[in-house]
């Protein structure tokens, strides 16, 4: 940890007065909670990449290659060849500033560098200076700079304080996708061996041992055994979790933190509960035991290496067809370049619910379907009993993921469940939620702790939100479906929002889910239910008889 952590009053009072020199002419300010530690070289080694080193953001001389220009401007060059996308970007920006408010770190901290724009012109400024005639006669006229040591410190400061959330992208009038622009910088970045440890690791520990968090497959094992028995405690009903189960008809992948972290853990319970309930012909698998896909924070080819395990899985378990838990990243991954990357896969069928027999013919490209998509699909049919008043104690908002939300347009399918599972359940601002949400501040890995002081101020927005239906209806629980919402949201919360938590939608699904043979007066938390024997009488009994879900705010 760097140094003691701020406080609310400090971090709430913004300055958005832009200094009065030059952007180019302010340097790189390296202090602590702002920046995340270097990779370590073990991991970076065992995954690779080039020239590992010994290095921390705090020291002065980074080591960097000696060739390290020659590099990046070459590795540059490269990415305009391959990527249009990127050429067009560079090019067609005409610093209209539509998406200069849009960036919660830039409403959080007031820093113009993190204005989607300017961010953008971190790269763009060395593009137009070696690839553009005009950059190259007009210099710093013409908005060009060379590559030098502080430009290289500039993007490792600024490109880790994009969580790659693509929000901006949304109000761009040219459709400019500035996180692809931080996904190329961070390339750039990592061919000279400059990459941070929370992304580093999780990516070593997946190849190693399957997952990002290094459970080895007995401790996976051991990790769904013990969700087994205590979801027998809870409800009287034993279920099974199968593992690497050959024949099985769908191949279950969730991101690791389900099993292994809280509050995501009652998402597995939940889970775990319906697939028993609806009798479902499904299996894990200890190889592919994570989702989630920290390569996309690092680089294209990491990410394809990440995502091909699943499809290697599939394949050897000899499944039909895919099913998703709730995580972000990995779904965009996932639905945007799993089946150009490691596609087709021609070996699966496309996707048909065993239960309802819904076809889910907008995933035959993928054959993988998500978990919202396919609980939604059983309610829509009536294949479910829930009981809604076993969550009265909370009374629900929802967090749209950036990645579900803007990279899939999974607007509905979750609130659709949610709707089914509780009584009270408010919608926050209309400019705060689906394809307008904010993040929370702590994606694309940068939740760590070194940089706490950035993701209080680019969670700033989303908790103000929170903070709003808070206070206007009592709101006590945050719904979302992402890993590292449900890792990074309640430290947020409880900095500017205490008093509320955070769960996931099929932990509330799990909770509303009536089993057939069930004996239960807890929640998945183990809590009492609402309106049953031991219930202590701060849930229903206390709560107004809204049912309708509240849209205005």
């Amino acid at each position: 940890m760097a140094g003691a952590k701020p406080k609310p009053e400090k971090l709430s009072s913004v300055d958005y007065h832009p200094p009065s020199q030059s952007w180019m002419d302010v340097p790189p300010n390296v202090r602590p909670g702002t920046f995340n530690w270097a990779a370590n070289p073990a991991n970076a080694a065992y995954l690779d990449l080039p020239h590992v080193r010994k290095w921390q953001p705090t020291d002065e001389d980074w080591k960097l290659p000696d060739n390290w220009q020659q590099i990046v401007l070459e590795g540059l060059a490269d990415r305009l060849q391959k990527y249009r996308s990127l050429k067009l970007f560079m090019d067609i920006c005409v610093r209209c500033g539509a998406c200069a408010d849009k960036c919660h770190f830039f409403l959080g901290s007031g820093d113009p560098k993190n204005m989607p724009v300017l961010r953008a012109e971190l790269l763009r400024s060395v593009y137009r200076r070696d690839f553009t005639t005009a950059g190259k006669i007009l210099g710093k006229l013409a908005g060009a700079r060379p590559l030098t040591p502080q430009v290289i410190k500039e993007w490792f400061l600024y490109f880790y304080q994009c969580t790659e959330c693509r929000r901006c992208s949304v109000f761009c009038p040219y459709g400019i996708d500035t996180a692809e622009i931080t996904m190329m910088g961070r390339e750039l970045l990592n061919s000279i061996g400059l990459g941070i440890d929370w992304i580093t690791t999780p990516a070593a520990n997946c190849f190693r041992t399957g997952n990002h968090l290094g459970i080895q497959p007995h401790g996976f094992k051991d990790s769904l055994d013990f969700a087994v028995d205590e979801l027998a405690e809870i409800t009287g009903v034993r279920v099974e979790a199968p593992i690497n189960r050959k024949g099985a008809e769908i191949l279950f992948v969730s991101p690791s933190a389900d099993y292994f972290a809280s509050p995501h853990y009652y998402t597995l319970l939940g889970y775990l509960a319906l697939f028993h309930e609806i009798g479902l012909d499904y299996t894990w698998s200890a190889y592919a035991s994570e989702g989630g896909n920290f390569g996309l924070f690092h680089s294209s080819d990491m990410m394809k290496r990440l995502n091909a395990k699943i499809y290697a899985e599939a394949r050897r378990l000899g499944v039909k067809w895919i099913l998703g838990g709730e995580c972000g990243h990995m779904w965009r991954v996932l639905h945007q370049y799993m089946d150009t990357m490691n596609g087709p896969a021609d070996f699966l069928e496309e996707p048909v619910s065993p239960i309802t027999g819904t076809k889910f013919d907008h995933a035959r490209a993928t054959k993988m379907v998500h978990i919202c998509e396919f609980t939604s699909d059983l309610i829509a049919n009536g294949k479910l009993k829930l009981e809604k008043s076993r969550n009265d104690n909370v009374r629900v908002t929802f967090h749209d993921s950036c990645n579900p939300a803007r990279a899939m347009g999974l607007l509905d399918e979750p609130r659709y469940c949610i709707d089914h599972a509780c009584n009270h359940f408010f919608e926050m601002p209309e400019n705060t939620i689906r394809e307008q949400t904010f993040c929370c501040g702590s994606g694309s890995g940068i939740g760590t702790d070194e940089n706490f002081e950035m993701r209080m101020r680019g969670g700033f927005p989303r908790a103000n939100a929170v903070k709003y239906v808070h206070e206007i209806h009592g709101v006590n629980m945050l719904a979302c479906i992402c890993a590292i919402d449900k890792a990074t949201l309640p430290p947020l919360l409880e900095f500017w929002v205490p008093g509320v938590e955070v769960c996931g939608v099929h932990e509330l699904i799990g909770n509303a889910l009536v089993m057939k043979g069930e004996h239960r007066v807890s929640d998945l938390r183990g809590e009492p239910l609402p309106g049953q024997a031991g219930a202590d009488g701060e849930g229903a009994a206390d709560q107004p008889a809204e049912k309708e879900v509240s849209k205005d705010v």
